[in-house]
């Protein structure tokens, strides 16, 4: 895929990721993005400089095996929720579902559309699935600040959501030192399975092991 293809799609479906959390926080009783103007898809309220631009641009460049970013957090109240037990898990996993729901959708397009559709409208359907496919899996992975973690902690049972707040705490207290340590263990030895694992499933949904080709 083009360097420039994927920078700019990748971007996309992080705001796509962001905007997702703040409509579900607003379904679920918290009007807090939604006054704060983040409940577009216009791009300059959610990006992030370094997180959406910077990042993503230098890690497609340098070939690295990490393929993410984020954008500005969209903001929400947990005690507006009006289902304490569940509704911030449900806001955490519905960016990620968010993503994966479009990767499912291109992925389907570029299944049955191979016959009908020119080779660039594969190209894109191909990126679109494949970037979505991976950042949702990605921040599905429960370690913080990642979604999966923010689910977890709000599915188990107080006692040991405590514990998992308690290391999230300690985390946060090492600043990005807790961010960079993760990025390695995950670089040198999580990367090689992980990417397996969503190449295998791209290929599951697609019917190809080539983006739109």
């Amino acid at each position: 895929m083009s360097i420039v293809l994927a920078l700019i799609v990748l971007i996309i479906s992080i705001i796509a990721h962001e905007v997702a959390h703040g409509y579900a926080a607003d379904a679920l009783g918290d009007p807090t993005a939604r006054y704060a103007g983040r409940l577009t898809l216009n791009p300059i309220p959610h990006i992030d400089l370094m997180g959406s631009i910077l990042i993503p641009g230098l890690l497609i460049l340098t070939g690295s095996p990490i393929f993410f970013g984020w954008a500005k957090p969209v903001p929400y109240n947990p005690y507006n929720l009006r289902n304490k037990r569940w509704g911030e898990a449900g806001v955490a996993v519905a960016g990620s579902a968010t993503n994966i729901a479009l990767a499912l959708i291109f992925g389907l397009i570029l299944r049955f559309g191979a016959d009908m559709l020119p080779e660039p409208a594969l190209v894109l359907a191909g990126t679109i699935a494949f970037v979505n496919l991976f950042l949702g899996l990605f921040n599905l992975i429960p370690f913080p600040p990642l979604d999966g973690f923010t689910a977890l902690a709000s599915a188990l049972p107080w006692h040991a959501a405590q514990g998992l707040r308690r290391f999230e705490a300690q985390l946060r207290s090492m600043s990005a030192l807790a961010l960079i340590a993760f990025l390695l263990v995950f670089s040198y030895v999580l990367a090689g399975p992980f990417f397996a694992g969503v190449s295998w499933l791209f290929t599951l949904i697609t019917g190809t092991n080539a983006l739109g080709i």
